[in-house]
């Protein structure tokens, strides 16, 4: 049996969540908040990444595993980019300085390629989506 897709409701549900850590992270860094800009920037990417796979019916309980799907199924099939792999992992590694690592901080650079590198790729994820659903 095969993996079943999903609906063209929840891929849009998905996006949306992505479309929000993508807003936040603009404010975060309007507010000089980097390293939330950091943290918001994976999250928005995480999600468009799980939309992207959830159009396959392919869904993990980690965000490791997730990744690793993402870069099996779409990077190096050639679907998306090799540097769109690149770029995510930046953003989790990143994001775990934001989030983890008392001793470092994310800069003002740092944050602005998060942010626009995530920008980037929730927009390559919703082009993909819209190829594949004619609701998105």
């Amino acid at each position: 049996m095969s993996p079943k897709p999903a609906t063209p409701e929840a891929l849009q549900a998905i996006i949306a969540k992505a479309e929000e850590k993508l807003s936040a992270a603009r404010r975060d860094f309007e507010a000089g908040a980097f390293g939330d800009v950091s943290s918001r920037a994976y999250y928005a990417a995480f999600h468009a990444i799980t939309a992207v796979l959830a159009s396959r019916g392919l869904a993990f309980s980690s965000h490791t595993q997730t990744l690793g799907a993402f870069n099996r199924e779409y990077i190096k099939s050639g679907i998306f980019p090799r540097n769109s792999f690149r770029i995510v992992q930046r953003l989790f590694e990143d994001r775990q300085v934001a989030d983890y690592d008392w001793s470092r901080s994310i800069d003002l650079e740092t944050a602005r390629l998060d942010l626009e590198d995530a920008a980037g790729l929730v927009e390559a994820c919703k082009r993909h989506l819209g190829m594949e659903t004619t609701t998105l």
